[in-house]
């Protein structure tokens, strides 16, 4: 990494000749990763946060130096790229990064943010699961950057959580095979840990763990250095079925998820063996990793709940113990610690966790010592139409809460979301008289590297109580992306927003990332104005070649654009193919232009830094653990289980190409011949027998095979 001279210096002139703070020198090395230019800067991590916790910065140019004052590292760091992004200067995204500030800087007057929340949460649990199973500290580092830069400061942080329950059963007297035996493949990992599943695509082996603790010890030490508040988990019930063995009078119950197709063993709170698992799980982090504050603990992720009837004394009471149980086996740990408990279910369940239910649950554990992540208030508003949770359970009964939307299921590519309401959605429970002790505001997404305009959105609205002008927010997002805002981007995005982003689906997939025959008409809410914008980005394209992000986007929304095409081909091949007496001539040609469009859209995203097969299994390979680990990788992303099928539906490269294409020419193949096709044995070989990725060459000229690309589409629009 090259050496930054004056941010250097003038650190060292902010602290009096004393070497720079722990959070200053922080904050000092993301600036420098980023910027990746000199700069005249001071960072002071010297001013304290608000009366109630909340981060603040101040930024100002004089004499062509920025200073910037801060109340910790991620302060500081957001103070930077609020002043970069003032100046329409850059931007850092997962895509690339962009900082092109002047060699002097334009003196300024001073300019002070504070923000409205004392916390800005990130990460889902599943988020270990659809994006990060396989990371390297590399790309760990980069996403840490990314969050100080973003201002987030309470993500989750989940690693090495198998490590540690292995060390707690091996000292109660478990075996390594008996551990082996019940721990899953590392993308399944979230979904053992809230006690939806067992044993899939196992065993984890001590290289597993020990990487992953030494991993995790980066990690900690560099979200801790900038101040963050990380979230590490705790002991939530689920142990290994032969637990038994050990204590044959404890009582397991045999969880159920997805109707009834995976399994898992809870371990009851009230069982005097949960507060000693409890216990001893804090306190072999603890001596690990060192001090932690927050603990998350989920019991009830999507699970059938047999509870005793509403209305009943009985139901309250269990739901009561199990709340003070869970928390009392953290405080044995740790007197200090809160626990933090994910709120999907109070939504997503709301027929089983009705206000008494929740109440009861919560009633026995300190206001202070609970955080409830109110983790989809996107899904309330548009998906569910119910009323608010803060609303529903009276600002959560005096617990602490974190507002959060969720953007994303299980790390799908295609575009969706109401921007409005990422951009403005906190007003509302800013200014609710049921508010309550809102402590937070942040995001918990199943999967990252997607939908990146989103993402720039809501960081942004963790920073400001005031309203986000969309106009004017895009425009300004554009500049610092791209370093322009022309008139084919401005049309481009007022459709978009109008289409795609102007409307919210749960899971927007194409037909064909489904297996074929199930589905007729997929779910992403392309239309004729979403279209229309995104021959207009094309249109404006020439102007901007050499552009890396802009030509990033271009090809992703290209390949959505071409996606709906190729959506509509199938749906006019099967009529083709339903007409009697059918014209094979005519039939074959549709197939041929079929798998044409799906080539090129796969070539195209070759091109693109993240949207790639290859690099989700270049991930998974460096685990030294042979095929085994990218198998599992396969398997998140395609078949899952099965069941769960294709939920992931990535649009990728390889991916098309190797996966979705051949099974629908398989498909088409079968229903032209009467033959027969095995669809569940094809996709088992694809992820428990195939490795890599075909090999294919890229194009290098973007912006034409993007063009390519939109003819080979229009040609169909006949079939609209």
């Amino acid at each position: 990494m090259k050496a930054f001279p004056f941010l250097i210096l003038f650190l060292a002139l902010a602290s009096c000749s004393t070497k720079p703070n722990k959070s200053e020198q922080a904050a000092n090395n993301v600036i420098s990763r980023f910027a990746a230019q000199d700069l005249n800067i001071e960072l002071h991590a010297d001013l304290s946060k608000t009366d109630d916790g909340c981060d603040q910065f101040t930024t100002a140019v004089k004499n062509g130096r920025l200073t910037i004052h801060g109340s910790s590292g991620v302060a500081l760091c957001r103070g930077f790229y609020n002043y970069v992004k003032s100046q329409e200067a850059g931007i850092s995204s997962w895509s690339g990064k962009r900082c092109e500030l002047p060699e002097q800087l334009t003196d300024t007057d001073e300019k002070h943010i504070i923000s409205p929340f004392a916390h800005h949460y990130y990460f889902n649990v599943v988020t270990y699961g659809y994006t990060m199973p396989y990371w390297d500290w590399s790309r760990w580092e980069a996403e840490i950057d990314w969050m100080a830069l973003h201002g987030v400061d309470m993500p989750l942080a989940l690693v090495a959580n198998e490590a540690i329950s292995a060390r707690v059963w091996k000292k109660i007297g478990l075996t390594d095979e008996e551990i082996s035996h019940y721990f899953v493949g590392p993308a399944h990992l979230p979904w053992m840990r809230m006690g939806n599943i067992s044993g899939i695509d196992g065993p984890l082996d001590d290289v597993w763990h020990n990487d992953q603790i030494a991993l995790q010890h980066k990690i900690l030490d560099r979200m801790r250095s900038l101040g963050m508040t990380p979230v590490c988990p705790g002991f939530a019930g689920f142990v290994p079925q032969d637990i038994q063995r050990l204590y044959p009078d404890v009582t397991l119950t045999e969880t159920s998820w997805c109707d009834g197709h995976f399994h898992n063993w809870m371990l009851s709170p009230t069982d005097t063996l949960f507060m000693q698992l409890g216990k001893m799980f804090i306190e072999e982090w603890e001596k690990e990793f060192g001090p932690n504050q927050y603990y998350i603990i989920d019991s009830f992720n999507e699970m059938e709940t047999p509870f005793p009837p509403k209305g009943s004394e009985e139901r309250y009471e269990l739901l009561a113990t199990y709340g003070e149980s869970v928390y009392q086996s953290i405080k044995a740990g740790n007197p200090d610690a809160v626990w933090v408990m994910q709120g999907w279910m109070l939504g997503y369940q709301r027929d089983v966790w009705d206000q008494p239910t929740l109440n009861a649950l919560l009633s026995r554990v300190p206001n202070d010592k609970m955080l409830i992540l109110d983790m989809a208030v996107d899904y309330n508003q548009n998906f569910w139409h119910n009323s608010k949770n803060w609303d529903e359970y009276e600002g959560f009964y005096g617990k602490q809460w974190i507002y959060s939307v969720i953007p994303n299921m299980g790390g799908k590519s295609a575009p969706t979301g109401v921007m409005e309401h990422y951009a403005n959605g906190k007003l509302e429970a800013l200014r609710s008289q049921n508010k309550g002790h809102l402590a937070g505001y942040g995001m918990a997404p199943e999967g990252i590297e997607n939908n990146e305009v989103l993402y720039e959105l809501i960081t942004d609205g963790g920073w400001t109580a005031d309203s986000i002008i969309l106009d004017d927010w895009m425009a300004h997002y554009c500049q610092c992306r791209y370093g322009q805002y022309t008139p084919a981007m401005q049309q481009f995005w007022d459709g978009a927003r109008q289409s795609v982003y102007g409307s919210f689906t749960d899971h927007p997939r194409y037909n064909w990332q489904l297996r074929p025959g199930l589905c007729r008409q997929g779910s992403v809410r392309y239309d004729s104005t979403f279209l229309d914008a995104v021959e207009k980005l094309q249109a404006g394209a020439e102007s901007m070649k050499g552009n890396s992000l802009f030509e990033a986007d271009l090809a992703e929304m290209t390949v959505i654009y071409a996606g709906a095409y190729a959506e509509k081909l199938t749906q006019h091949i099967e009529d083709l193919l339903d007409t009697q007496p059918r014209d094979e001539a005519a039939i074959k040609a549709e197939i041929q232009r079929f798998e044409t469009l799906m080539r090129d859209m796969d070539l195209l995203l070759e091109t693109h830094p993240t949207l790639r097969l290859d690099r989700w299994l270049h991930f998974a390979h460096q685990h030294g653990e042979g095929d085994a680990y990218e198998h599992n990788a396969r398997r998140l992303i395609t078949i899952w289980g099965p069941p769960v099928d294709d939920y992931s539906a990535r649009i990728w490269s390889g991916l098309i190409r190797d996966y979705y294409l051949p099974r629908w020419m398989a498909y088409f193949n079968q229903r032209l011949s009467g033959e027969p096709f095995d669809f569940a044995e094809w996709e088992r070989q694809w992820v428990e027998e195939k490795t890599g990725v075909s090999a294919v060459e890229k194009p290098t000229d973007v912006v034409e095979f993007c063009k390519k690309v939109m003819e080979e589409s229009s040609i169909h629009s006949a079939i609209f």
